[in-house]
């Protein structure tokens, strides 16, 4: 067992979950509700946002946040106006940093000129474009809302609005999908220089429309292939790869997602959204985690939190590596003790020298580094950790 040490503070960000969309995707496992044809509740939802951010606030003091996440579902859903009510209300209740990054996720189908340019007037500083695909065929296989048409012309309007940065998002192995399927895809992303690229490969997961009836996807040595091939074409156009799925052009690291995988803290409000929480003065880290479906959330007679419990100090090892280790940035030796509040277990150096043995990392007198090998093989190396 780790003996505890005294917990230092990690940055503090906030995330936000809007949960409605269009249509569910099969592919998607995250807590989103398709639209249905329903005029959606806004203003009632955005005022119960802020309501269980009041509660939320009691957790962090006059802690300072750096990041804001507004995620879903589809949070390009909401007007403008309902974003900028939202954003003003949250400057009210917590300590947010004037450079804050504020990042809001929004679908290609669901934007147009004046849309994005106020969302930027509302406070929004980057957003993050679901494009996924420039290919029809596999947009539709995905059952995506939007057409190749659609993606180019919301990152047109990205480009020429007061931003600080905007993201594409985009998959590979998909179904039926060649490694010239998946460099069409990547360099019609590189070809519109976004300052921001998250490059990831879809997976079939539990409670999907895939999951019940699985497309056939690539093979695992295509999927190499790819990977391979898109990092090379990446770096050659210049981006940096900072963490398994993401890369940047310089100083254009999302630093929500920086702050997550350096296992900082965040509030999370919204419906289904998870909170992680660093309690120094009684050595604890709290994850929070609220209602999960809208009319539940919005019901005035029960609470916004569905669950909040103290993490075991034999999980955090495990916790800590799991969000370090997608890093490729170096990892301090001494963020473990100062971010979980324990020292090294015998158990932890054990299964750390056995990753270090296997090739899988490398370590110098103050940090760890994950290779490539480990890169590679990274859910071999997280099971290593538990």
């Amino acid at each position: 067992m780790s003996q505890p040490l005294s917990l230092k503070l990690p940055p503090l960000s906030l995330y936000i979950h809007i949960p409605w969309c269009v249509q569910k995707c099969p592919y998607c496992d995250f807590n989103s509700h398709g639209q249905k044809g329903q005029v959606l509740p806004e203003s009632e939802y955005v005022s119960h946002l802020l309501d269980d951010l009041t509660e939320d606030a009691k957790l962090v003091g006059d802690r300072a946040i750096h990041s804001i996440f507004i995620g879903g579902g589809t949070p390009s859903l909401f007007s403008a106006q309902a974003i900028q009510t939202l954003l003003d209300g949250v400057k009210k209740r917590v300590n947010l940093l004037v450079d804050a990054e504020i990042t809001m996720e929004a679908n290609p189908g669901t934007v147009e000129s004046q849309r994005f340019a106020d969302y930027v007037k509302a406070g929004i500083t980057r957003i993050s474009i679901g494009v996924q695909s420039f290919q029809p065929e596999k947009l539709a296989a995905l059952g995506r809302i939007h057409d190749e048409n659609q993606a180019l012309n919301a990152v047109k309007l990205a480009k020429n609005i007061d931003l600080n940065s905007f993201n594409l998002d985009l998959m590979h192995g998909l179904p039926k999908q060649s490694l010239e399927d998946a460099m069409f895809d990547l360099n019609s992303a590189i070809t519109q220089q976004p300052p921001h690229l998250s490059w990831y490969q879809l997976t079939i997961e539990p409670n999907t429309q895939f999951h019940s009836k699985p497309p056939k996807l690539p093979e695992d040595e295509l999927l190499w292939d790819i990977q391979e091939r898109g990092d090379e074409l990446l770096k050659q156009a210049g981006f940096e790869q900072y963490e398994i799925s993401a890369y940047s052009q310089v100083g254009q690291q999302c630093q929500h997602n920086l702050n997550y995988w350096r296992f900082g803290d965040y509030l999370g409000i919204g419906c289904g959204a998870h909170g992680k929480i660093t309690i120094p003065n009684k050595n604890q880290i709290v994850r929070t985690v609220k209602v999960k479906h809208p009319k539940g959330y919005m019901d005035l007679t029960r609470s916004y939190m569905s669950d909040k419990k103290v993490v075991p100090s034999e999980d955090l090892p495990f916790e800590f590596f799991m969000n370090r280790f997608r890093l490729l940035e170096p990892c301090p030796k001494s963020d473990y003790s100062d971010f979980t509040g324990l020292a090294m277990d015998d158990s932890t150096k054990k299964n750390l020298q056995i990753a270090l043995n296997r090739g899988l990392l490398v370590e110098s007198a103050d940090e760890w580094r994950v290779t490539q090998l480990g890169r590679r093989y990274l859910n071999t190396l997280l099971e290593m950790m538990v």
